[in-house]
């Protein structure tokens, strides 16, 4: 789909300050540049998964959902999580790169996003232990062969379920991950041809790559289990497969989950599981394969753990790598108002800022940031007549429109 010039807004994105001065005063708002891939500000939309797409593919839904984001001037907007496997989807109903005829629809909205300058980016993903479930909002069961799902055919790095009313897992084969780590390839390669500028491989949340990564999940005895060295080793060749295909001028992503919470400090030690200093270790690894970023989340892997419940309680784990690996990241989880969002980066704790559900609630985030911190943004040329009494009033032709207002909200 191609969109008209007249309704980009790709040469002064939404988002962008008015006063160039804005954008030193406030690193939030700052431009940021990873490869040859330019944000115009430090703001991004987190993938979040939203479990509405019949057999993988991206359809009007994904339109409207991921327009609403870009049309509000976030720097970055990563899309959910894509199963590189029809297996590796949470649901039966998320989205899949697993085919070449999935690029088209992924296209659309790829260029969606771009369209208001905004860079698309796609997070390529492995469920694991936690596959063939219903989507949230229709409860936590196991997804039937009748009803589109697979619980007989989940995988994970050892035979042990998520929880009792999950599935249980067959145990992958050496040959059944190196055709895996083949599928993260793949995916990749995919995701270029659709126009993604930035690619995040998921090895968070309890998902595969998490299921090697962590003890309290990996039991297995040869090459891929027991050691910290080998319990890396899955997502090492799954970066490795995936970098050697992804172009090298555009950034690579890796998130992972800093801390199983088994341990209740959430900066303690879990050797035998997972934890901030493996988190670290990795990071050092992965960086020197040629990864540009770590999205710091965590949790997810381990049932009945307790959460931090304070606003911003992962920051700690972003600014802990950021300074151990020496390795650019991004901070994640509760981030809900500007200021905060402001003095984690000016706190140096993060090089970026991942927003997710803040987004669902209020679209107009980046607006609303700007406006606590009394900065004036460009607004979307088409909504400009929103924040100026009237726009009729210039009698020559100009050839851009820069929605120079004022970002003041009712």
């Amino acid at each position: 789909m191609v969109v008209p010039t007249l309704a980009q807004n790709t040469n002064l994105p939404p988002g962008t300050p008015i006063n160039p001065e804005d954008a030193k005063r406030y690193k939030l708002f700052s431009s940021f540049q990873q490869k040859s891939v330019i944000f115009h500000n430090r703001i991004g939309v987190s993938p979040m998964c939203m479990y509405s797409a019949d057999n993988g593919f991206f359809n009007n839904f994904h339109l409207m959902h991921y327009g609403s984001f870009a049309i509000k001037g976030p720097g970055l907007i990563i899309i959910e999580a894509c199963g590189v496997v029809p297996e590796g989807r949470i649901t039966p109903q998320c989205v899949g790169i697993w085919s070449d005829k999935h690029i088209e629809g992924l296209k659309c909205v790829v260029d969606s996003i771009k369209s208001q300058g905004v860079v698309a980016g796609l997070q390529i993903a492995h469920a694991g232990r936690k596959a063939s479930m219903s989507p949230p909002f229709k409860g936590d069961y196991i997804e039937t062969e009748a009803d589109k799902g697979w619980p007989n055919r989940v995988v994970s790095s050892s035979e042990l379920p998520f929880a009792d009313h999950y599935p249980k897992p067959h145990a992958l084969t050496v040959e059944e991950i190196k055709g895996l780590v083949q599928s993260f390839a793949d995916a990749a390669v995919r995701a270029n041809k659709a126009g993604i500028d930035l690619l995040e491989i998921h090895g968070a949340h309890g998902y595969l790559i998490s299921n090697f990564l962590s003890g309290n999940s990996n039991k297995r005895t040869d090459e891929y289990g027991g050691s910290f060295e080998n319990r890396i080793r899955f997502c090492l060749e799954v970066v490795t497969a995936v970098r050697a295909v992804w172009p090298t001028e555009k950034p690579l992503w890796l998130r992972i989950s800093c801390s199983d919470y088994t341990n209740p400090d959430p900066m303690g030690h879990d050797p035998n599981g997972w934890d901030i200093h493996q988190s670290i270790e990795l990071a050092k690894q992965v960086r020197a394969l040629g990864v540009d970023s770590i999205d710091c989340s965590s949790g997810g892997n381990v049932q009945g753990v307790k959460y931090p419940a304070e606003p911003m309680y992962q920051v700690q784990f972003s600014e802990a790598i950021r300074r151990e690996a020496q390795i650019a990241t991004s901070a994640v989880g509760l981030i809900v108002e500007g200021e905060d969002a402001e003095k984690i980066l000016e706190n140096g704790k993060a090089d970026f800022v991942l927003v997710a559900r803040e987004f669902l609630r209020n679209s107009a985030f980046v607006l609303c940031a700007a406006q606590s911190l009394g900065i004036d943004i460009r607004w979307p040329q088409q909504y400009s007549w929103a924040v100026k009494k009237a726009r009729r009033h210039n009698t020559k032709k100009i050839d851009t429109i820069t929605s120079d207002a004022p970002t003041t909200l009712p």
